[in-house]
């Protein structure tokens, strides 16, 4: 229980409104964590990452290097059940 979460969150750059809203959803999503279990990145899809990925479509969303969404937005309350069962909570 309580591992550590790491969340990559891909976008264009510069950013769409949606890939700024993935952002910000994971940030809200991560701030309901202990600070410093769960860390949100923002990368660039069209990085050396996004491609490690396989990125093709934003926003994406890799959660402990797995792709748990592309192409579509997860509201906060998505990713806090993704966190949890990453965690093992």
């Amino acid at each position: 229980m309580g591992n550590r979460v790491s969340i990559l969150v891909f976008g264009t750059s510069p950013p769409c409104q949606k890939c700024l809203q993935a952002e910000r959803e994971a940030r809200q999503a991560a701030a309901q964590f202990p600070p410093g279990e769960v860390t949100v990145e923002k990368q660039d899809a069209f990085s050396e990452t996004g491609q490690k990925y396989g990125v093709m479509i934003t926003p994406a969303v890799v959660i402990n290097g797995r792709m748990v969404a592309a192409g579509r937005l997860l509201t906060e309350p998505e990713l806090v059940e993704l966190i949890k069962k990453e965690r093992g909570d």
